[in-house]
């Protein structure tokens, strides 16, 4: 007799988020953590904000799973009517970061434009992450995996900070982050492969890094109507240098 194939335990995924945090200090500590230590701190309104938010949001994918884990359901649902504003901050604060950044006159660069790109590419998988896990907020499977997939959404930004002071060539260094971002996603629709409903998410998030990737690889994003949206974007008023 065939046997049912067992389901994830994504109420475990909060202390595998743990890693999650190591990795984004591991990036993240030379040029921003440590710089509070050691009295070099001189950041932006919109960096400081940007990173309270995110970090809001990664105990938030931490404290969550545990609660369900602990059968808190009642904390837990009123944890996650606070994403319903977080995830808007995020949002708010990836796009003024990512202008406070441009040049509001004068010549863009090649660096302003792959910038950009990738902050678009955070903002849509985590629309279309968020998107699932509201969408689908009864289906614990589907909603357990779109949540799951804003902390993914994270590797990248925090790794490739990490490759580059490890590799010195910036192309092997990109290399290595999005093969190691591509691992984490396959070996999770590895681990469901069993699974018999809701398998759709990581292979959808998978596509969606594939094309935003070969976007950059092949020097999409040097053609004129992206130069020109990031030359609009840069004349907003969203934020002042």
């Amino acid at each position: 007799m065939k046997t049912k194939a067992a389901k994830l335990r994504f109420d475990l995924s909060g202390y595998y988020f743990f890693g999650l945090v190591l990795l984004v200090l591991l990036g993240f500590w030379p040029s921003y953590f440590a710089k509070f230590f050691n009295g070099t701190a001189d950041f932006s309104f919109y960096f400081h904000f940007h990173a309270g938010v995110l970090i809001l949001w990664m105990s938030l994918l931490i404290l969550q799973p545990i609660l369900i884990r602990k059968k808190r359901l009642d904390i837990h649902r009123l944890l996650g009517k606070g994403s319903y504003l977080l995830i808007p901050l995020i949002f708010i604060s990836i796009i003024l970061l990512t202008h406070s950044r441009l040049p509001h006159q004068g010549q863009l660069t090649d660096d302003h434009l792959v910038g950009t790109f990738n902050s678009v590419k955070d903002l849509v998988i985590l629309a279309v992450a968020f998107f699932i896990a509201i969408k689908y907020l009864k289906d614990y499977q589907l909603h357990a995996r779109g949540m799951i997939v804003t902390g993914l959404a994270f590797i990248e930004p925090a790794f490739i900070r990490f490759t580059l002071r490890v590799i010195s060539d910036p192309m092997m260094a990109y290399v290595v982050t999005i093969l190691t971002v591509y691992a984490v996603i396959i070996y999770l629709i590895y681990l469901e492969r069993k699974q018999a409903s809701a398998r759709w998410v990581f292979p959808l998030v998978l596509v969606l890094y594939v094309i935003a990737h070969g976007m950059v690889i092949f020097d999409i994003l040097y053609f004129p109507f992206w130069r020109n949206f990031v030359t609009l974007f840069a004349e907003l008023p969203l934020t002042i240098n």
